[in-house]
Formats: C-alpha cells, structure tokens, sequence
C-alpha cells in the first residue's frame, strides 16, 4: 500500500480527519451535520451564500434538519459553513452531494458534478479521499470524474482516491435518516473502498462495500428504478380500473394482506422527489451507449410523466360535471411539495399540474403549510404563495385538488366548504366516514 493510503487510514481509524461535504442541500446538509455531532470537523461548502449565513446564524433552511440540531455543530466549531472552495486544501476527506438533474430532453445534467469536481481539482493533494454521493449513471465516478482528477498528476489509488456511495435520504421519515440506514460503497481501487468505509462508519450503523463504483453507482439506479415502475404500474392499473369501475385503492391495501411476494405501491399524480423521477432516465440513456434499449424503464417514464395530465383531465371532467368550463374557473391545489409532511418541492408534480390548469385558463392559488411561497426553479418560475386555508377562503374556488396529502390540513373543513375535490390521493375515504351523500357527489378520484 502507499504512503498516503497508510497516512490517511491512520487519520481515519483515529478519528483525526477532516471533512469537506460539498453541497447542503437535502442530503449534504444532514450528512455533515450527522459527521459534526460524531466529534469530526467539516467544512460545509456551497455556493448559496444565503444558506451559509443562515447556518452560520444557527438556523436551518431545511425542515427535516432542525435549528436546534444545527445551531450545536456551528458553536463548538465542529461545522464550518461557507461558500470558500479553499478550503478543500486542508481537508482529507471530500464528499459531493450536488444535485444532478436532467435536460430538456431528458438527458443526463452533469453541470454541477462536473463544476464540483473542477473545484476539487485545483485543490487536490495526497492522501485525500474523494467520494461522490449525487445519483448518476453507472460509470460516472471513472469516466467523468477520474480523468479530471488525474491531469493533476496523482493517481487514484496511489495518491489519492475515488469512491462512490450513494445517498439513500428520505426526506421526512424518521426511521430512515443517514445515521439510521446501511452505507454503500464502492471505489475506483480497493484502497477508496477501504478508505471509504471508514469513512463512513463513523455515521453509519452498517457499511456494505461492493466490488467497484460503478456497482455502487447501479445499486442506486435498481433502487430508483425499481420504485419508479412499481408506481407506474399501480398508475396504469388506476386508469384501466376507473374504467372497469374498480376501486385501485382498495385492490392495492387488499393485495397488502398477502404476507409474501408481494409490497403495495401507490398511485398518485406524478413522480416527485430528486430521485424517482430523474434517475430511471439516466440509467436509460446510458443503456443506449451498449446499443441497448431500456423498454421497461422507458415506458415506465411515459407512464408516469403523463399523470399531471391525467390529473388535469379530471378536474376538466368533475367541472363539466358541475356545468362549469375549466376556462375561468377557480382551482385551489392543496400542497405542492412532492410528499407529504415535508418543505421539498423538487420535481413536485404539483408544478406542472399548476401550469397546465392555467394554460387552460383555469385562475389557480394554492395551499401548503410547508411551502410559503414557490421558488423559482429550473423549468418553473410560478409566482405564487400559499393562501391561508380558512372556510372562506375555501368557499371561493370552484373545484380544490388535492395533490399532496400533508398530515396538517384540515380536510374535514375543507369537505364542508367546497363545492367540489378532485383527490389525487385517495385522503377523503377516511374523511368521509359516516357523511351523507351530499358530500360523496363533492368528491372524484383522481
């Protein structure tokens, strides 16, 4: 083994290296703060200079992560915030959690980790690990990343070294946060391997090493994909039971019954999330490099794309019902994060189900008790901001959507007051428990 492997695994069995997590968002943000609260000191690096003076402050930007989690790290000095790349030079350990998103035609985006490891390059010295957590197509890790880092003159397993482990967040759940959920890792060499599973054992309750990154970085496309066709398929299965006047929802919880071979998925009325909607397409554009068509993936995708559609196409359909034209009407959407009880609104299907209804003309507000107003983002520039849900605000719209069920909302309010729902999320079944038939004719499945 080399020098800087033996100097660098002495650091980390010792507890005496230093962290650089590139990127506090969703997944960056919890992972340095979970290494800062095991006693390991890291510099959190972001371009955000907003989101650097807010942790600097003690304050969170992220639900999931709270101030009072934060504000401990920042004052012992354990967790360094800022948008200062130099500071790479004094660190041993890199790891990248920036976001990867896709085209407009559905191609890989890899900007940022390109950028990203541009930055780390004009600061890479031996005996550093570099790890990189964003979801990507497998051989991203080797082909993009390791050529830039070896113009430097340092060789990745002699040098320096290459990982990939990918992030396995869930924003929101309690019972699955990083410090909750097995690590996977897998290097360029076997000495990033090593290295890299002591890295992260020291937040991780279990380390899984495969035999490469590209390993890894397929574990994390089968994990993704593997969601996102189940949950195309429980779509379809929607669409072609609402035609045979079948309940999707009640086949799915009684199909749940089964104690074997079988795990429920849900439909709804798009894919949201970082993830789910994006990587499945990754993993089918690489697969045409192999002259290989991914047919599953890729209609999986079309599936899913279309229910904002779908959705829309509902709305149209109860108004019509109601001898109301969507052209005009008043829609009142409730929640535009892409899953309930959560402030992340990346990829939200509630974004173009919004753009869609106005494009129809439909006047169009919204409510979520976790989104106050919506950003702009890269394909959406929405200016709009949450209205307080009050029976009378209720009572002015014409039809409300249900996009997102977030645990707060009072939807038992918001039954009696509105003239018509459109519940993409199966919420008023319970709600209309023991209620007469003039509330069931408000209520249409979507």
């Amino acid at each position: 083994m080399s020098i800087s492997f033996g100097v660098l695994k002495k650091k980390l069995e010792t507890k005496r290296h230093r962290v650089a997590v590139i990127g506090l968002g969703y997944v960056g943000l919890p992972l340095a703060t979970a290494f800062a609260e095991k006693g390991i000191f890291v510099y959190g690096l972001d371009v955000d200079q907003r989101k650097v003076d807010k942790l600097l402050n003690g304050k969170s930007y992220i639900s999931t992560i709270t101030s009072t989690r934060v504000r401990p790290v920042i004052e012992s000095g354990k967790f360094v915030p800022s948008t200062n790349f130099a500071f790479l030079r004094k660190t041993d350990c890199v790891i990248i959690c920036v976001p990867t998103p896709l085209t407009k035609t559905k191609d890989p985006d890899l900007q940022f980790i390109i950028a990203t490891t541009e930055q780390i390059r004009k600061y890479l010295h031996k005996g550093q690990l570099v790890v990189l957590e964003s979801t990507t197509y497998p051989g991203t890790t080797d082909e993009v990343m390791l050529p830039v880092l070896e113009s430097t003159g340092l060789k990745e397993g002699k040098d320096f070294f290459l990982a990939f482990s990918p992030e396995r967040e869930d924003p929101g759940n309690k019972d699955h946060s990083v410090t909750k959920i097995p690590k996977v890792v897998g290097g360029v060499s076997a000495s990033a391997t090593e290295l890299a599973v002591l890295l992260y054992g020291n937040v991780a309750p279990k380390i899984v090493p495969v035999s490469s990154a590209r390993v890894a970085e397929a574990v994390k496309m089968l994990e993704n994909t593997y969601r996102a066709v189940n949950i195309a398929l429980v779509n379809e299965l929607k669409m072609l039971f609402e035609r045979m006047d079948i309940d999707v929802w009640e086949v799915i919880n009684t199909a749940a019954t089964k104690p074997f071979g079988y795990h429920a998925f849900y439909p709804g009325p798009g894919l949201g999330g970082h993830c789910i909607p994006i990587d499945p397409f990754y993993l089918s554009w690489k697969a045409k490099q192999y002259n290989f068509q991914a047919k599953f993936i890729e209609l999986a995708g079309e599936v899913n794309v279309r229910m904002p559609e779908y959705v829309v196409g509902k709305v149209i359909d109860a108004l019509n019902v109601k001898s109301k034209s969507l052209n005009g009407a008043k829609v009142l959407i409730l929640g535009v994060a892409y899953k309930k009880n959560v402030d992340d609104i990346r990829e939200s299907p509630a974004l173009e189900i919004i753009e869609l209804l106005e494009h129809r003309g439909a006047k169009v507000m919204y409510h979520d008790p976790f989104i106050p107003a919506i950003p702009k983002m890269r394909k959406y520039d929405i200016k709009k901001s949450s209205v307080s849900l009050t029976p009378a605000e209720v009572r002015k719209y014409d039809c409300v959507v249900v996009v997102t069920d977030h645990d707060s909302v009072d939807y038992g309010m918001v039954l009696k007051n509105t003239k018509l729902i459109v519940d993409s999320r199966n919420v008023f079944p319970r709600v209309l428990v023991g209620r007469g038939k003039a509330f069931l004719g408000k209520v249409v499945k979507a």
